[in-house]
């Protein structure tokens, strides 16, 4: 019989839903993660791009989607 071991979580992400369909102007899904009690940030992500705010920042940073797909190749799969 296999013993499965619990491991604390170590995220939280809340999520909020301004619209249902995002094909809709003014449509974003906001999700806050916090890592422990402490807020890491928000991601507001739309259909047009997706905006990060970091934990104690004042102003979002604007990521348009191919951007994103850039960045997200490089730290998944290394630089090519």
């Amino acid at each position: 019989m296999a013993t499965t071991k619990r491991v604390a979580r170590k995220h939280v992400v809340r999520a909020e839903l301004t619209n249902v369909e995002l094909v809709k102007a003014k449509s974003a899904l906001r999700l806050e993660v916090f890592a422990g009690a402490s807020k890491l940030g928000e991601l507001e992500v739309g259909r047009g791009s997706i905006y990060w705010r970091g934990a104690n920042r004042h102003i979002r940073k604007r990521i348009d989607w191919s951007r994103f797909a850039e960045m997200m190749d490089t730290l998944a799969y290394g630089g090519r």
